[in-house]
């Protein structure tokens, strides 16, 4: 029998562009995904999609399948929707606040979407830079933070995973490395943001261990450290989303660290109290799929 969760399979295949990217956002196995569709040719008889195909490209049954999709999904998210608010009341607000302040970069979209399924909850950005966003759950000045995880204080949801890239000025000592290493960084100055030294996924896991002797300059935006990192003032670790357009444009060169890449894992905290709001958790979920269909490289937490 035909089920909403294949019609959401269907439609996660589409958005995500792979049966892993999919099967991360639907919090399922590969193998558990794959037998779903397996089960589904089964009953039609045919296939649902061209296996080799980059991005999936849907057989004319998948696309059918995929129409119906497009027609009850969003109807029955509504009524989810709907009914939370009937239960939970239909008003709240979002005060979000951010540790990693590349993510800015996708978080726009994402609110701009999440305003259009909650028009009714207030969702904004606390400004100004702030070095221990925890501290703002805790006072009360925000609802939500993303970054670290901030638990057992705090309920945690996880996000996703990416990669650091190290990027450099055109022409620099290390571009002509395929990977960098820990003693590649001996005497360079790294740009950071001005927060705490452990907070830095690079100077944590990397430098420290090792005993690297780095200057260390900051500053607060993420273009601020691309124009320094551009001006041959130093280097500087981001996400591989964050420096894909200046790599792109030559603007600047970007290596992987260690032999499997320095990665780091992002996650949505908010206070105890929220944990069951349905806007919350649709936020999380908004972030997820949308991220997942436009940011390369990522792989989503379950």
């Amino acid at each position: 029998m035909l089920e909403i969760r294949h019609l959401r399979t269907l439609s996660a295949l589409r958005s995500s562009g792979s049966l892993v990217r999919a099967a991360q956002l639907l919090n399922l196995t590969q193998s558990a995904l794959s037998h779903q569709i397996r089960l589904l040719e089964e009953r039609y008889k045919a296939p649902l999609f061209e296996r080799k195909s980059m991005p999936i490209a849907f057989t004319a049954t998948g696309s059918r399948l995929l129409e119906l999709a497009d027609k009850l999904l969003p109807e029955i998210e509504l009524a989810e929707r709907d009914v939370a608010r009937l239960s939970q009341g239909d008003k709240g607000q979002l005060r979000v606040a951010l540790e990693c302040h590349t993510c800015f970069d996708w978080l726009m979209p994402v609110m701009d979407a999440f305003r259009q399924r909650w028009p009714e909850v207030e969702i904004d950005l606390v400004s100004g830079f702030h070095s221990e966003p925890a501290d703002l759950l805790r006072s009360g000045e925000a609802d939500l933070v993303i970054g670290s995880p901030y638990g057992p204080d705090f309920t945690v949801f996880p996000l996703f995973r990416f990669e650091m890239l190290v990027v450099m000025a055109q022409k620099h000592r290390l571009q002509a490395q395929r990977r960098l290493v820990a003693a590649d960084f001996t005497g360079e100055t790294l740009i950071t943001y001005p927060v705490p030294e452990e907070r830095i996924d690079l100077i944590r896991e990397v430098l420290r261990p090792a005993g690297i002797q780095f200057e260390r300059r900051t500053a607060e935006l993420t273009v601020a450290v691309l124009q320094l990192v551009a001006s041959r003032r130093g280097i500087a670790a981001l996400p591989n989303w964050a420096t894909k357009n200046y790599v792109d444009y030559d603007y600047v060169v970007a290596r992987p660290v260690g032999e499997h890449g320095l990665w780091s894992d992002l996650y949505v905290s908010v206070p105890d109290n929220l944990q069951d709001k349905a806007y919350v958790r649709d936020f999380v979920s908004v972030i997820r799929e949308q991220c997942a269909a436009s940011l390369d490289g990522i792989k989503l937490l379950s």
